[in-house]
């Protein structure tokens, strides 16, 4: 059975980036909601239960089909929040070190155009989604996936993830997509992040 992790922090840690009962709501129903019907639906397949979130959405053509559809919506939420709470902390890191900062120097020229491109993937998702930073085989890439679907699900490994459905920013920026993003910026916890690329 799966288990909704602790934030780490408090609410209101990253105030006043991201207020404190939207961190609440978004970790307590939102998430949680994802964590209670994952498990509700791998309730009749034991086998399934004993595997890890990462290797269920790493081959979730291999679901069982009738289930597949609700493992791939709440188990990608449960996997993605997850990575995005450990991602985010009180104050943040100021930038990528070592081989991360190497890493996305190479890939994007420098940190701020990689923000930059981050930034438009993240406000261009149309409807509810992720933006995403994620290594694919040796190279770092950024793109977004539509609703809860992970990285995961198409052989990618994410690093970095942005939740950009509405209820990660309404309460504070309503429809201010680009507001709420240019204030996650001052939250990224990039000693996370890196600890991801191995």
């Amino acid at each position: 059975m799966f288990k909704l992790p602790d934030l780490g922090y408090s609410f209101d840690a990253l105030e006043p980036h991201i207020d404190a009962r939207t961190m609440e709501i978004h970790h307590d129903k939102h998430h949680a909601a994802y964590v209670e019907k994952l498990n509700t639906a791998l309730e009749k397949y034991p086998d399934w239960q004993n595997k890890t979130i990462e290797e269920i959405l790493s081959d979730l053509e291999s679901v069982p089909e009738d289930i597949r559809t609700a493992v791939q919506n709440n188990g990608g939420g449960h996997h993605n929040h997850s990575l995005f709470w450990e991602s985010m902390s009180r104050g943040g890191t100021k930038e990528p070190q070592g081989n991360l900062g190497e890493a996305i120097a190479y890939s994007f020229d420098s940190l701020d155009n990689f923000k930059l491109k981050f930034t438009e993937a993240a406000v261009g998702r149309f409807g509810s989604g992720w933006a995403w930073l994620v290594k694919n085989g040796d190279a770092l890439e950024i793109y977004s996936t539509a609703n809860q679907d992970s990285p995961l699900m198409e052989g990618k490994t994410p690093l970095l993830g942005l939740d950009v459905w509405e209820h990660a920013y309404y309460l504070k920026y309503q429809n201010k997509r680009p507001g709420y993003i240019e204030a996650w910026w001052n939250v990224v916890n990039w000693d996370a992040v890196a600890g991801r690329l191995t």
